[in-house]
């Protein structure tokens, strides 16, 4: 059965997946490592990892099947999800693909090299309605194209 796995800790876009996968009953499971509050849901879960480093990101890696759902922005995750055949969508509404990884994890290094050298000292911007509108309409397509493969 079709799973949604968010990497929750950081994860803006929880309210928006627990939507999505309302409409489609589908089960969601938040993998983070401390407690936060999740809808009163049978179908919603919270799975906290210990503190390790990728404690989460392994858990997640572990129980994600082909054709499950990731949401995550951390690329090295998105990565080893896409491997294991599971869709993998990016909290800003992109789809992380085997075509478009390897260009994301060099970009990724690029921007921390230039971080570390002191060129960027912000983040990115904050998520505006239009981001979470964007993020809301490509995990639904993510969903319909899964279901029709069968």
């Amino acid at each position: 059965m079709l799973h949604i796995y968010i990497d929750a800790d950081a994860c803006p876009v929880k309210a928006e997946t627990y939507r999505v996968a309302e409409r489609y009953q589908l089960p969601v499971t938040l993998v983070a490592n401390t407690r936060m509050r999740v809808p009163d849901n049978a179908r919603i879960r919270l799975e906290v990892v210990n503190d390790g480093f990728d404690a989460a990101d392994d858990w997640i890696v572990e129980q994600v099947e082909e054709h499950d759902i990731v949401i995550t922005a951390d690329i090295p995750l998105a990565s080893r999800c896409l491997k294991k055949g599971a869709k993998v969508v990016g909290t800003s509404g992109k789809p992380f693909t085997e075509e478009n990884i390897g260009d994301t994890v060099a970009t990724r290094d690029l921007l921390a090299e230039l971080r570390g050298a002191g060129e960027i000292t912000t983040g990115p911007p904050p998520m505006t309605q239009r981001d979470r509108s964007r993020y809301l309409q490509s995990l639904d397509q993510v969903v319909q194209a899964i279901k029709r493969q069968g």
